[in-house]
């Protein structure tokens, strides 16, 4: 196991000579400050987004990185994401998910739990909570905001008899 880390930390000759001709200090690392995030990014009611990681923030390729606050007792209509690998991180409060063709699982996660979602798979996220919101961190493979809104019935109730604050219905946007 050693010698596998050990190999795959050795760096190249062209990734060295690379490396020697960048300009680290304005292309390496960025650290982004909790007043540095960019709330001007979609927003739907009951739900707070805010931009950390991305193309326009950073110069990032390959991935989108923000923070969440989900309302209490507030859930999303069932959609998909597309190709887009999504992760994301609980700092607070309690999320439910539901996911399958018919949303027939679910499973909750709490403050340090991690939850993937892998590309093309039918869902819908709540807040299972009524009292507190959900915090988290979500990381996506991708810049674009791809949502696909599927028309299945949730096994949900309506959180106080609203409509969802998150996606439009099936064939409206």
């Amino acid at each position: 196991m050693t010698n596998e880390r050990t190999a795959r930390n050795e760096q190249s000759p062209q990734r060295t000579s690379q490396s020697e001709s960048s300009d680290w200090k304005e292309h390496g690392i960025r650290v982004i400050r909790r007043g540095e995030l960019n709330p001007d990014t979609a927003q739907t009611p009951g739900m707070t987004r805010a931009e950390a990681v991305s193309h326009a923030q950073v110069g990032a390729q390959k991935l989108w990185a923000g923070t969440v606050v989900v309302q209490p007792d507030a859930k999303t209509g069932p959609h998909h994401h597309g190709e887009l690998e999504t992760v994301i991180y609980v700092v607070r409060g309690r999320a439910r998910f539901r996911w399958g063709n018919q949303l027939e699982f679910v499973d909750e996660a709490g403050p340090g739990d991690f939850i993937y979602v892998p590309p093309y798979v039918p869902h819908q996220e709540l807040n299972a909570r009524r009292d507190m919101p959900v915090e988290a961190v979500i990381v996506r493979s991708g810049q674009e905001p791809i949502v696909v809104n599927l028309d299945i019935a949730s096994p949900e109730p309506d959180p106080g008899g609203q409509a969802d604050p998150f996606h439009s219905a099936p064939g409206r946007s």
